[in-house]
């Protein structure tokens, strides 16, 4: 992010031309990653645990629904807000997160969560960014980042393993998710007002995202008794509750960026539930295994 920064700040690029890094994430270096993740030996064990994630993955956005509802009710969130409370930041750091703490072989689990987020965010999270009211039938045949999360799952099942060429070229490209991401922040960082990053508005957004809603979250899915669907199954609930507990996704900033629908606005938010994430993230995760 300060590279970012600077680069701006030194002359060297404008704020706005963040926007080409955007389309780079959206339509290249996103499919890759999504793709990659289900390139795994295909086992009984690991499809039943594949769609228990599946599963706590479709409860959890559910309830994101619901409680971002409430919150919409309560507050009269605009549609920036809106995104932010219901989609997390999960494509960006859950596959990092859990394959340097967990190992690989856990990665799958996280890409389930990724699977019905990313239907869900480019149907209802794009119209709700984009302003309209639907989006056309259509879309979802030429959207890309369906068309990965389709195909990685349609490879994964038939258990076709592509050419090492291939997936080593879409594992170099995936490992840029989290430099192109940051790089993006930190250039629309230099164009933001500083003043909107500490508004009252800010943090109770920030609160119900990083505190309120995944506890609520952690406890239900804790006591729901799914996790003996599967004998890994305490383990694939609490991955799919971390890509909760992430912070507001880089996504709604790189779409607000691509439609200039609050930009910077979007930016101040993902930002400071980034910070927060440090704190809120262990807390939780102790939670989840008193």
């Amino acid at each position: 992010m300060a590279c970012g920064y600077f680069t701006v700040r030194l002359g060297l690029l404008r704020a706005d031309e963040s926007r080409t890094l955007s389309v780079l994430l959206v339509y290249i270096v996103i499919p890759c990653t999504i793709i990659g993740a289900f390139q795994i030996e295909y086992k009984a064990e690991t499809a039943r645990s594949f769609l228990l994630a599946v599963i706590s993955a479709v409860i959890l956005h559910i309830l994101l629904f619901i409680l971002a509802g409430l919150s919409d009710r309560a507050l009269r969130c605009t549609p920036i807000e809106k995104a932010s409370l219901i989609y997390s930041n999960a494509g960006n750091l859950i596959i990092p997160l859990v394959t340097a703490v967990l190992g690989k072989e856990w990665v799958v689990y996280a890409s389930a969560f990724m699977l019905v987020q990313t239907f869900l965010f480019w149907s209802h999270g794009k119209a709700l960014i984009q302003g309209v009211k639907k989006t056309e039938p259509a879309y979802f045949l030429k959207n890309v980042n369906l068309i990965a999360c389709f195909t990685g799952l349609f490879l994964f099942l038939l258990r076709l393993r592509l050419p090492a060429i291939v997936t080593d070229t879409m594992q170099s490209i995936a490992s840029l998710i989290g430099p192109l991401s940051m790089l993006m922040l930190g250039m629309i960082l230099a164009g933001t007002d500083i003043k909107k990053m500490i508004s009252r508005r800010i943090w109770i957004i920030a609160l119900l995202k990083m505190v309120v809603q995944p506890a609520v979250l952690v406890l239900i899915l804790k006591y729901s008794g799914l996790a003996g669907f599967s004998p890994d199954g305490t383990m694939i609930l609490f991955i799919s509750l971390l890509a909760v507990m992430t912070p507001s996704a880089t996504s709604v900033t790189q779409l607000a960026q691509l439609y200039n629908k609050e930009p910077q606005y979007a930016m101040a938010i993902n930002t400071v539930t980034t910070v927060a994430c440090l704190v809120t993230m262990p807390l939780l995760t102790a939670l989840y295994y008193l």
